[in-house]
């Protein structure tokens, strides 16, 4: 770093990521008139993202449908009381708003949704949805959609793959530009305007439904510029994670089994054919994620079984519905159609991250986040079901219209190279396996300081490539994670703690967390008032 940047470049507005949230920003801020210059981890233009393998499909309130009589209200009443409490009102309604726009946008590009009768789309329900309201497309397969129709509205972006961001620049006021590392070096983009949008942390732990590049790089990014984050606490295990033998905490990514199934009829079992939910919640299979997930777990730490199972045997037609499950389960050996499917929670989602309003700004002038790696306000302290690429897609468009507004009146910098920071890690296994039994499912005190204590002791580590970038990023995040697990002595939404069972009354506040001086901790700031 200190021998200064191998190379340089310029641009408007800088897109770091290409899931669904950065290319609906990147695609927003060229079409807006900016020159965008999108930045990708990937070996690959196309490269695997969280979007593409997303199955459910997109929460949204048709203005023609008056099956179960929905409403934008019905959706914004769902969606806070899957947040349990944390959620900002006024985001939340703000984002379900602008839902059908941001989707019939996506089909003026080319989306093909499942359609019901010619003209009319098929809606499913989900998990914390009191209407059937989930548009789908390829039966599991409407993040593959989503994920192709932006990749080809992408064709005319200077997308550059193999480009690892390390640093969001700035002079202290408002950014400058982003400091990255591809084969010829590490080098300087200027820009007045950073968007980032490189999607959540599930590498954080040892099975997870993430692809590869889901490791909390943009947390780090945003702590690393001085921005605040929030609600890291708030991680969501997916109920059902396809279990395929290899033994919890084998590592990787494993195949998610869509939450719709549960939404068209299949049940949820344990080895004795006793049901996971019953009595533990009015909703039963389709009770919010954090609700199912806590379930399972305690059924499995009850009966010691390596798994529980979804029956789907009376679901009509499985294979056509689902045919991407149906794909992952023969593939594990399994036949859906004839046998149940054994699942286990698997880390999926991220309810926090860095805070911005719901246009994707930050405090920071210039640096704009969206997608997973963003707190809105949307999710609060649990993701309703099929809400991330609606959130992804409305605020993405957002951020990207804002970066390019900004940019126009701001007009180019320069920017100039921050000074090395010492990073510190331990290897990738021995954090993923700290992570997955200190800060899981449920948490208790000890283990959060066991794991703090663990960081903490953790070697500085150079930082010449992608995954030396990533392990320090998710060491950061896992940090993070941590302190704002330890400061909330109460179990909400996905954060459980074993020694606070109850939800406390004067916790519904968000735990802003922000960088140390020395670059390694991360402190609590604040508990600040929802929204």
């Amino acid at each position: 770093m200190n021998a200064g940047p191998a190379w340089r470049d310029a641009a408007d507005v800088v897109v770091i990521g290409t899931g669904v949230a950065g290319l609906a920003a990147a695609l927003a801020a060229h079409r807006a008139g900016r020159r965008v210059v999108v930045l990708s981890k990937a070996d690959r233009r196309c490269g695997a993202t969280a979007t593409h393998y997303a199955q459910g499909g997109i929460a949204v309130v048709l203005p023609d449908n008056p099956e179960d009589g929905d409403s934008i209200d019905a959706h914004v009443a769902d969606t806070l009381a899957a947040g349990a409490g944390m959620c900002d009102p006024d985001a939340v309604y703000s984002i379900v708003a602008d839902g059908y726009r941001a989707v019939a946008e996506l089909v003026g590009d080319g989306a093909r949704f499942d359609e019901s009768a010619p003209g009319r789309w098929a809606l499913t329900r989900e998990g914390g949805h009191s209407r059937r309201r989930i548009v789908h497309a390829g039966g599991d397969a409407t993040g593959a959609e989503v994920q192709r129709v932006l990749d080809h509205a992408a064709g005319v972006l200077d997308i550059r793959t193999s480009h690892v961001a390390l640093r969001v620049l700035h002079d202290g006021i408002a950014v400058t530009g982003v400091l990255a590392v591809n084969p010829d070096g590490s080098g300087v983009i200027s820009a007045p305007s950073v968007v980032v949008a490189t999607g959540g942390l599930g590498h954080l732990y040892s099975d997870t439904t993430n692809p590869g590049g889901s490791t909390a790089d943009g947390i780090a990014l945003g702590l690393w510029a001085g921005v605040a984050v929030s609600d890291l606490e708030f991680v969501q295990f997916h109920p059902t994670m396809l279990f395929d033998g290899r033994g919890r905490c084998a590592g990787g990514r494993r195949p998610l089994i869509t939450e719709a199934i549960r939404g068209e009829g299949a049940t949820l079992l344990d080895r004795q054919g006793n049901s996971i939910t019953a009595g533990v919640h009015p909703m039963g299979d389709l009770a919010p994620r954090d609700v199912v997930a806590a379930a399972i777990d305690a059924r499995l730490k009850a009966t010691g079984d390596p798994c529980v199972y979804l029956d789907a045997r009376g679901i009509e037609g499985f294979e056509s519905r689902f045919p991407t499950v149906t794909a992952a389960c023969r593939s594990a050996g399994i036949d859906p159609v004839r046998q149940p499917i054994p699942v286990v929670p698997g880390a999926h989602y991220s309810c926090g991250g860095i805070v911005t309003d719901v246009y994707g700004q930050t405090e920071l002038i210039g640096l704009y986040a969206a997608g997973e790696v963003a707190r809105t306000g949307m999710h609060g302290a649990n993701r309703l079901a099929s809400n991330s690429l609606l959130e992804g897609l409305v605020v993405g468009g957002r951020a990207g219209r804002a970066a390019a507004e900004h940019a126009a009146v701001a007009g180019r910098r320069r920017a100039v190279l921050p000074e090395p920071i010492a990073h510190a890690a331990p290897t990738r296994r021995e954090l993923q396996r700290a992570m997955s039994r200190f800060a899981s499912v449920v948490r208790d005190a000890v283990g959060l300081q066991r794991l703090s204590d663990a960081l903490s002791a953790a070697p500085v580590r150079d930082v010449a490539a992608r995954r030396d970038f990533e392990d320090v990023a998710l060491t950061l995040t896992a940090r993070a994670v941590a302190v704002a697990a330890l400061a909330r002595n109460e179990s909400r939404g996905c954060h459980h703690r074993a020694e606070y069972p109850g939800a406390a009354a004067d916790q519904a506040r968000s735990t802003v967390v922000r960088l140390a001086d020395d670059h390694q901790a991360v402190l609590v700031e604040a508990l600040a008032a929802v929204g």
